[in-house]
Parts: structure tokens; C-alpha cells; sequence
């Protein structure tokens, strides 16, 4: 199938840092690249505001001011949770993306993480680390709690990954990335993703997340939807759509990734199904995750946080976004 050009909204609908996009019918999911992706199947969204940048280090740090948040990742987590976790793992910490000297196992993800004491989002990499020139960075190290805190906080939502993906194709139905069907068009880098070989051997213009608006916009103006950072969505994570379209009878409107969507207990977060994160980042390579696509999707535990995940909200009607 070629790529198709949706409606993409006007300057009109541009307010306080969201961007109306247009509902519509667009093909989600692949059948061209990993198998979680499949079947690619239609489906139908109404239309919706969406944060233009994932939410920064700045509009975080606004958020906790305001209501004392503390993150997951600063919290020593509670040994009942994690039955069978020796003593000396239960800290306040995160995962940090460490970069080997040399090649490794491409298996062995443990190579490159590390589940780092005192690493959070105002430590991006480290207790010795901070943000104090980051305020344009994605915020990193949240959990889907803390995202989820955050959109209630902000009087919005997180968004569904048929929403989520929907945004991220800026009006190309059935293109392969967001900007249209070649990685570099020109040669062009669209987006902050690795260059080079994978997990040893970085090329890219920035070391690691990049300011939100480093890179060109897609065709709904919307900026990282691909690259820097990954971002969470709503749905419960299933290891392939469930979407059969040889056998659907009507396109699904507005699907939700299971009953369970919008609800979230922290005390059960060692045993609560993963959620759906999309749009790859900063670490996706060639040679490893090809993950730097509009239909690309990755499961996450709900309690655990990196240095690669962040999150963008959602406004589903037609309320101020200022």
C-alpha cells in the first residue's frame, strides 16, 4: 500500500503548547518489521490536542514544585513487592544506559544497563550527575505513575497508542517513518537516533537526549515523535495487535489497549502487565533496535523507569490547552 496524506491541521490549531490533530482512519501496525507490530489493521480516532515536545526537564520541574511529587526512582521500593530481591538491589535508583568500549553481546542487554543507585530525573546520569543545563531536555527516569501524576496534575492524559501513533505519522498514512519512507531523505538526520554501531560506537551529533526541538517537526508539527526519548502510552502491552483484519466485520474506533487502560496501583506494580511504550530513542541503532518508526512498539514495566523514557499528554476535546 503507498503512503496516503491525511488532513494536517492549520496554524489555527496551535495553543498553549499543543497541537490539534485531526481524527481520522489510518492503517496502525506493520507486517514489514518485528513481529509485535502485526497485523497491520485500520483503525479510527477522533481528534485530539497532543503536547507538540515530550514533556522537558522545565515543565517537570514545574509540576513537582507544585505538588511535592517525588518520583518512583527516588523512593527506596518496599520488599514486598519484589519477593525474592536480595537486600543489597533494593535502592533508590533507575536504569542507565552505560556505554561499553568495545563490542558486546547483542543479547546480553545487561551490557549497556545498569541499575544505577541514586540515578533519577534530576540525576540523569548520576548521583554527581544534573539538570541544570537540561531544561529543554526530555525529562527521563519517570515511571508510567509519574507520567500519569503529572498528566492529571496538568489537567490532561496520556495517550492510547493508537492516539500516540496516529500523531506520530503526521498525516502520511502507511509511510515507514514520520517524515515519509526513507531514514535520511537527502541524507537529512530527522531525528536523535544512533549513528554507528550500536552500543559501543556512537556517531550521532548529541551523546544522548537532545534538546525537543533539535530536530525538524513532522507534518503535524509535532517534534521527537521518533528518536531522543520513548514515551508511554496507555495501553497494556499484548505481543501483537489483536486486530485481525481477515476477520474484522468494522474498523475499531478510538481502541483502547484493554479494560484496565487508565487504572494504575503502585502496590501492585512488580506483578501489573507492562505497558506500551512507542517511538524509539536516542539509542535506537541499524544494527540493533530499528525501533525509530511511527508502528514500532516496546513493552515496559510500569515500575520501572530509564534514561531513555520520557512522555508527552493528550487533550481529547476541545477545552483550552494554555
Amino acid at each position: 500500500m503507498g503512503v496516503v496524506a491525511l488532513d494536517v491541521p492549520d496554524a489555527s490549531a496551535v495553543r498553549g503548547g499543543m497541537i490539534r490533530v485531526p481524527g481520522g482512519t489510518f492503517r496502525m501496525g506493520s507486517d514489514d518489521h518485528y513481529p509485535e507490530e502485526a497485523p497491520s489493521h485500520r483503525v479510527t480516532v477522533d481528534g485530539f490536542w497532543i503536547d507538540a515536545t515530550p514533556v522537558t526537564n522545565r515543565q517537570f520541574r514545574e509540576f513537582v514544585r507544585a505538588t511535592g511529587h517525588v518520583t518512583f526512582a527516588e523512593t527506596v521500593p518496599d520488599p514486598r513487592n519484589y519477593p525474592g530481591a536480595l537486600p543489597h538491589m533494593i535502592f533508590a535508583g533507575s536504569l542507565l544506559f552505560t556505554q561499553p568500549k568495545h563490542p558486546v553481546d547483542l543479547r546480553d542487554w545487561s551490557r549497556w544497563w545498569t541499575l544505577c543507585k541514586g540515578a533519577d530525573w534530576r540525576h540523569p546520569q548520576g548521583p554527581a550527575s544534573s539538570i541544570s543545563d537540561l531544561d529543554d531536555h526530555p525529562v527521563v527516569h519517570v515511571t508510567f505513575g509519574d507520567a500519569l501524576a503529572y498528566a492529571e496534575w496538568a489537567g490532561k492524559s496520556l495517550p492510547t497508542e493508537a492516539e500516540w501513533e496516529f500523531a506520530a505519522r503526521g498525516g502520511l498514512d502507511g509511510a515507514a517513518f514520520a517524515w515519509g519512507d526513507e531514514l535520511m531523505p537527502g541524507g537529512r538526520v530527522m531525528a536523535n537516533t544512533w549513528h554507528g554501531d550500536f552500543p559501543h560506537r556512537r556517531q550521532s551529533r548529541f551523546r544522548r537526549t537532545s534538546p525537543v526541538k533539535a530536530f525538524p517537526a513532522n507534518g503535524y508539527g509535532l517534534y521527537d515523535m521518533i528518536g531522543n526519548v520513548w514515551e508511554w502510552t496507555t495501553d497494556w502491552w499484548s505481543a501483537r495487535h489483536q486486530a485481525d483484519p481477515a476477520k474484522a466485520c468494522c474498523i475499531p474506533q478510538n481502541p483502547r489497549g484493554g479494560p484496565e487502560a487508565d487504572s494504575y496501583d503502585p502496590r501492585e506494580a512488580a506483578r501489573i502487565a507492562r505497558k506500551v511504550i512507542k517511538g524509539g530513542s536516542h539509542l535506537c541503532a541499524p544494527n540493533y533496535c530499528r525501533r525509530y518508526r511511527p508502528a514500532a512498539r516496546h513493552a515496559e514495566p510500569v515500575d520501572t523507569s530509564t534514561s531513555h523514557l520520557g512522555f508527552r499528554c493528550i487533550v481529547r476535546d476541545e477545552r483550552s490547552a494554555s
